[in-house]
C-alpha cells in the first residue's frame, strides 16, 4: 500500500497553533473567521480543502452550542479571532487522528521511472493498448489516449482530469490527442510517451495532491475506548452478554470469531478486508493459550482476556497501522 508519493495527514500537521497566515486587526464577522480558520487548515494540508464530514464536524465544535448568530458574530479582539482559528485547528486534528486521510502528491517522480526504463514502458504501453482494443483490430482512435491516462490512474503518477484542472486537458489538446483518427500499436505508445513526459515536466513544476480512497486502521479509536475506564468497563459488559449469547453453552465457539464480527464497533478491521489483518488477527491470538478463549469463558476471565487482546491489538495498530485500499 506503499505508493510512491503517498503521505498520511493524521493532524500533526495542524498541531502547531503558531499562525501561518496574517490575522486581520480589524473586525471580523464570525462567517469570515470561519474561512480564515479553513485557509490556515488548508495552508498546513497540501492546500487541499477538507473533507466535508470533517469541515462540518468542526464547525459544530467550535460554534457555541449551535449558536445560529455565530456567523453574524463580529470579533474585535484578534487575540479571540486567533483562539478560533486554533481551536478549529485542533478539532480537525483530532479527527484526522482517529481517520486520517491519505493523499499522493504526484510530482512527475513516479511517471520518469516508468519513462526512464524503456523495456517498463514499452510492456506498459503495449499492455494498455490491448485492453483498450476491445475488438482486437489493432488500432486505436486517438480519444482512446485519454482512457489510456485513466487505466494508468494515481498509481503511477496520473492525477484524475478532475483533480489536474486545466493540466491534462490543455496537454492533451497540445499533442493533438484528439477525435477518432486511428493509431496503430506503435503510433500509439510514441503519442503516449510524448504526453507522460510533458505531463511529468509539469506535476515537476507544479505538484498535483489527490486524496486517496484508502481507509487506515491505527487503533486509535480503540485506544481511546481503552483508556477511558468507565466506558471501557460498559463496553466489556456489552461484550460479554453477546459473547454469551454467541456461544449459546457451546464451547468449541472461539473468542477471535466474535472480537471480529464485533471490531467494527472499536474501528476495527475485519480479517476479511485485507490480508494484512488476518495476520494481525493471527499474530495476537498465536500468543494467547487456545483453553482461555473457548466458549466456557465467565465474566471475569473473559474480561482480563478480552482487555488483553484490545490493548495488544491497539498498540500493535499504533506501531504498524493497517491501510485498506478501497480503491481495488
Amino acid at each position: 500500500m506503499a505508493d510512491e508519493g503517498m503521505v498520511v495527514l493524521d493532524g500533526t500537521e495542524l498541531r502547531d497553533l503558531d499562525l501561518r497566515l496574517p490575522v486581520p486587526d480589524g473586525p471580523v464577522a464570525g462567517a469570515m473567521a470561519l474561512q480564515l480558520a479553513e485557509s490556515e487548515a488548508s495552508t498546513r494540508l497540501f492546500g487541499l480543502s477538507l473533507p466535508e464530514n470533517i469541515r462540518s464536524t468542526a464547525l459544530r465544535t467550535i460554534r457555541e452550542a449551535d449558536d445560529p448568530d455565530f456567523l453574524s458574530e463580529v470579533f474585535h479582539d484578534s487575540d479571540a479571532l486567533r483562539s478560533l482559528i486554533q481551536k478549529f485547528l485542533l478539532v480537525v486534528a483530532d479527527q484526522l487522528k482517529d481517520d486520517p486521510l491519505v493523499v499522493s502528491v504526484l510530482d512527475g517522480n513516479a511517471l520518469r521511472i516508468v519513462l526512464d526504463d524503456e523495456d517498463d514502458f514499452a510492456m506498459l504501453a503495449e499492455n494498455l493498448f490491448t485492453d483498450l482494443d476491445a475488438h482486437d483490430n489493432g488500432k486505436l482512435s486517438k480519444n482512446d489516449i485519454s482512457n489510456a491516462l485513466l487505466h494508468m490512474g494515481v498509481q503511477l503518477g496520473v492525477p484524475p482530469i478532475r483533480e489536474s484542472t486545466d493540466l491534462l486537458p490543455n496537454i492533451i489538446k497540445k499533442h493533438g490527442a484528439e477525435g477518432e483518427e486511428k493509431l496503430g500499436q506503435s503510433q500509439f505508445a510514441d503519442l503516449l510517451q510524448t504526453i507522460l513526459q510533458d505531463l511529468a515536466d509539469a506535476l515537476s513544476k507544479k505538484n498535483v495532491i489527490v486524496i486517496r480512497n484508502v481507509k487506515v486502521i491505527n487503533g486509535s479509536k480503540l485506544k481511546k475506548t481503552l483508556e477511558n475506564q468507565k466506558l471501557f468497563n460498559e463496553v466489556l459488559e456489552k461484550l460479554f452478554l453477546e459473547w454469551k449469547t454467541y456461544t449459546n453453552g457451546q464451547e468449541d465457539k472461539e473468542l477471535r470469531g466474535f472480537l471480529e464480527a464485533k471490531g467494527l464497533e472499536f474501528g476495527l478491521p475485519s480479517s476479511e478486508s485485507s490480508e494484512a489483518v488476518a495476520l494481525l488477527y493471527d499474530q495476537i491470538f498465536s500468543e494467547i493459550d487456545k483453553d482461555k478463549i473457548t466458549g466456557d469463558l465467565e465474566r471475569d476471565a473473559f474480561q482480563v482476556i478480552v482487555k488483553d487482546i484490545l490493548e495488544k491489538i491497539a498498540q500493535q495498530l499504533e506501531e504498524d497501522p493497517i491501510f485498506i485500499d478501497l480503491e481495488c
